[in-house]
């Protein structure tokens, strides 16, 4: 996801239309329907209760939209992107505690987007749990973050010691590397407020008066433009913004919802979608192929930390995601190159294409996992 600080106060300059104020929708089962538009976003509750919450999403606009949950200071408790024109999606988040969260469509993925209060009232619900298997995947998937965002510290440490040093080759060459822990992990860095924009923000996203910094400014340096005078500031900036990311994981009340678990494996996948598969995400360096198969990685890890509970509700839904993954990391070993991967603007139209396909038929597997692991934690 490439967004601004999403800011309380800021948000309210656009209205959300409430379709009604019922608990529930028309859309089926108890399914909170939304309807977004260029310009609006209707939803067909104001009001919800503890446990999960499942919203069904229609973009009736012109642009691609993205919806998305937050409970207080902004912190993302579920998000569904790259809903094209025409398309449904569906998005589960699990809210256990009471209190006013918001909801939010953003049409052209820009901006701020259009906000409502979402009211949840009842008791505080904790999943249910008896055979352990929700407690045992956010306790994996949670150590898989810790390690990739160790991993990711000592990796962008070393990028920014060679870009300080003027070292332009050693800098090129550890870009992409250290990213690709970063792509594995993104979308929980995008559950903290602007953090992943400072990190991850394109040229082509930033808006008026926003600063830039982060990877891609220094990859507009390293194969554009040359140093400039600030450089040295936006490399210390970008190591420490990744240190902050690094505390916020490691700290002793970070948790992870395995509802948000399934959400993540999706919104990686949704991350190839929306920049890798266009060639938008690394458009100086053509280094998209390693953010690709990281986003591609850290959504296998999120399935793989789900996993006694697929095999114990959904078996053939597992073995399903097993061969889409199996079929599209074979095709991407095709462009290994020594440790790495070819530049991609040397991929053709037609095997992007073929990538897109195999995309698609994985994040359809994908994208019903929110669902087992909803009825397997019956809050």
């Amino acid at each position: 996801m490439r967004r601004s600080t999403y800011a309380l106060a800021a948000a309210a300059a656009l209205p959300l239309a409430l379709a009604g104020c019922t608990e529930k929708s028309t859309a089926g089962d108890d399914t909170i329907a939304v309807t977004a538009t260029d310009n609006a976003c209707e939803v067909a509750a104001a009001k919800g209760t503890t446990g999960h919450s499942s919203f069904r999403i229609t973009n009736n606009g012109t642009t691609v939209t993205e919806f998305y949950v937050f409970a207080a200071g902004d912190r993302v408790m579920g998000e569904i992107e790259n809903i094209g024109p025409g398309l449904t999606r569906q998005l589960i988040v699990n809210l256990p505690e009471a209190g006013t969260y918001e909801l939010s469509c953003r049409p052209g993925m820009v901006g701020d987007g259009i906000r409502q209060e979402f009211v949840v009232t009842g008791d505080s619900k904790a999943a249910t749990d008896a055979d352990g298997k929700l407690a045992e995947a956010g306790d994996g998937y949670r150590r898989y973050i810790r390690s990739q965002t160790e991993a990711l510290v000592s990796a962008t440490g070393e990028f920014v010691a060679a870009v300080k040093a003027g070292d332009v080759d050693e800098a090129k060459r550890l870009f992409p590397i250290s990213r690709t822990y970063f792509e594995r992990i993104e979308p929980e860095a995008e559950s903290f407020g602007d953090l992943d924009p400072r990190i991850d923000l394109r040229e082509a996203d930033l808006e008026p008066g926003q600063a830039w910094t982060g990877f891609h400014r220094l990859e507009k340096d390293l194969w554009v433009q040359g140093a400039q005078s600030d450089t040295t500031a936006i490399a210390d900036r970008l190591a420490a913004d990744v240190q902050e990311l690094a505390d916020l994981v490691n700290a002793d009340d970070y948790t992870v919802d395995p509802t948000k678990i399934a959400g993540n494996a999706q919104g990686l996948l949704d991350e190839v979608s929306t920049s890798k598969i266009t060639g938008e995400e690394d458009i100086f360096s053509h280094t998209d192929l390693w953010d690709f198969q990281g986003n591609v990685d850290g959504s296998q890890a999120a399935v793989a930390a789900l996993r006694p509970i697929l095999d114990a509700n959904d078996p053939q839904l597992a073995q399903a995601i097993d061969t889409r993954f199996a079929d599209l990391d074979a095709v991407l070993a095709q462009y290994r190159q020594g440790d790495g991967f070819v530049s991609y603007d040397t991929v053709t139209e037609s095997q992007r294409q073929e990538l897109s396909r195999l995309l698609d038929a994985l994040s359809a597997e994908v994208s019903k996992v929110q669902g087992v692991v909803a009825g397997a934690g019956g809050a």
